[in-house]
């Protein structure tokens, strides 16, 4: 045991994911644990078998990581403790001797493929996607002339840099359907002291919405419309133990420890059967998170102390 700190991230070495990794620890600081997917890493922070995960939560062309959310919603307490944004492209890697034309399937991770689609069909018509659990994954698979789910592939979507180091041969770079496309990698934890706030925070929820009224949507959101705080992200996603009902995931820009926020939070808890609180933490952009008149801190106790000098018979 090396006494450093044990993070967990989709590997193996060379995956986007640790290549977020990087940007949020170094390598001195931390032992790089990689594991076959987001639900073996977050489950290997709840079990203690690592401190932290780092995972991938948003990218720009797919929307949320569905793995990610539902992981992070369900089981026992878990938080996002910071994020880092990493641009997204890949290369079509392959064994020496072989070229485009060449190619009858391609291994990556579906997360990956979805992202080249409109690049794959008009590059590659007709070449067979085959699944992997990450795309160094694949690209070990093509270097070592193994299957990928009992399918041998031809090459690889790979993240930049890993045919060098695998002996691969980039057939094409740059590859992307969306110019600028970025995923978004969280660090989570156990629960513990939160993060400072910066000006610049987010606070992510899971919330279940009652099911016993119309309206039910629009009075959640209203917790947090009064209050002026915005969200940055909102999506549905099935509840397992309730078919045909859903649950919100959401991000509000804000922190908790901001009255606001805190504010919001109370509503919710008052209105919802279930809200799990995620985390406030950071946010990659740096710019300071408008505040609307009325919902500073200091407007929060300026209303306090009136309505208690009301109670008291003050004017």
């Amino acid at each position: 045991m090396s006494g450093l700190p044990r993070y967990a991230y989709l590997g193996p070495e060379g995956t986007f994911t640790e290549m977020a990794l990087r940007l949020m620890v170094s390598p001195a600081e931390a032992e790089f644990v990689p594991v076959v997917d987001v639900p073996t890493a977050l489950g290997a922070v709840r079990s203690g078998d690592a401190d932290y995960a780092v995972v991938a939560i948003e990218n720009t062309v797919e929307g949320g990581v569905t793995a990610t959310l539902d992981t992070l919603a369900e089981g026992s307490p878990l938080v996002i403790l910071g994020e880092v944004v990493l641009p997204v492209e890949f290369e079509l890697v392959a064994r020496e001797g072989l070229e485009i034309a060449d190619i009858h399937n391609v291994g990556a991770h579906p997360h990956a493929w979805n992202q080249v689609r409109r690049w794959a069909n008009q590059n590659l018509p007709g070449v067979l996607f085959v699944p992997g659990t990450s795309n160094a994954a694949a690209a070990e698979a093509v270097a070592a002339w193994k299957d990928l789910g009992g399918i041998p592939v031809d090459a690889a979507l790979a993240p930049p840099g890993l045919a060098a180091r695998l002996g691969l041969n980039v057939l094409a770079d740059h590859i992307a359907d969306i110019e600028h496309a970025a995923t978004r990698f969280v660090r989570v934890g156990r629960p513990e002291a939160l993060p400072a706030p910066t000006g610049h925070d987010k606070t992510t929820l899971s919330v279940h919405l009652p099911t016993d009224r119309a309206g039910a949507l629009l009075e959640m959101l209203e917790q947090f419309s009064v209050r002026g705080v915005n969200l940055s992200r909102i999506e549905s996603r099935p509840r397992s133990d309730r078919p045909g009902e859903y649950s919100f995931s959401i991000d509000a820009a804000g922190h908790i420890a901001e009255r606001r926020v805190a504010e919001a939070l109370i509503g919710l808890k008052r209105t919802c059967p279930l809200v799990v609180f995620l985390g406030s933490y950071p946010a990659a952009d740096p710019t300071p998170t408008p505040v609307a008149p009325g919902t500073a801190d200091a407007a929060f106790v300026d209303a306090e102390q009136w309505v208690a000098r009301l109670v008291s018979g003050g004017a």
